[in-house]
């Protein structure tokens, strides 16, 4: 089920432009209502459900209904972002409470090096990307575009 807004928590993220709802939203379905000072979802037929906004939304006022293989039917899902975590909440239809917290990253926004820390000066047509022999069941692989074998 697509991300709804719980219109009685929802505070517009304090009257800004943009809401941390907007702002996260990869797919840029949240808006934020000028008149009623409130964000909405404007094509739910198009939420991925990848809870995003759900989790960045300060007041909790975003809601996304939970997979059956993630929570049963029924259940409810909040998720508590603090500054190097996560905590989830399930509350089962039986009153049961779970949590489970979940680090999260917490690379300063803009710092994130595009590699990875990779070393990205490799030779992309190097041989030694390609399956390693052992793999393969085979004594030694032959580089491409070459007739070189190498163990």
């Amino acid at each position: 089920m697509p991300s709804f807004v719980n219109p009685e928590k929802c505070d517009g993220c304090k009257a800004l432009d943009k809401t941390a709802c907007q702002y996260a939203c990869p797919n840029d379905l949240m808006v934020l209502n000028k008149d009623s000072m409130k964000a909405y979802n404007q094509e739910p037929d198009q939420c991925w459900e990848c809870q995003c906004c759900v989790k960045i939304c300060p007041p909790q006022a975003m809601d996304v209904r939970g997979y059956a293989d993630f929570v049963p039917m029924g259940a409810s899902v909040v998720p508590l972002r603090s500054s190097d975590s996560i905590m989830w909440t399930i509350t089962f239809r039986s009153g049961q409470v779970k949590r489970f917290k979940f680090p999260i990253r917490t690379t300063v926004e803009g710092k994130a090096e595009p590699a990875g820390g990779w070393d990205t000066k490799a030779n992309l047509d190097d041989f030694t990307l390609f399956t390693e022999p052992a793999s393969t069941g085979l004594e030694a692989i032959c580089a491409p575009g070459t007739k070189t074998w190498k163990k």
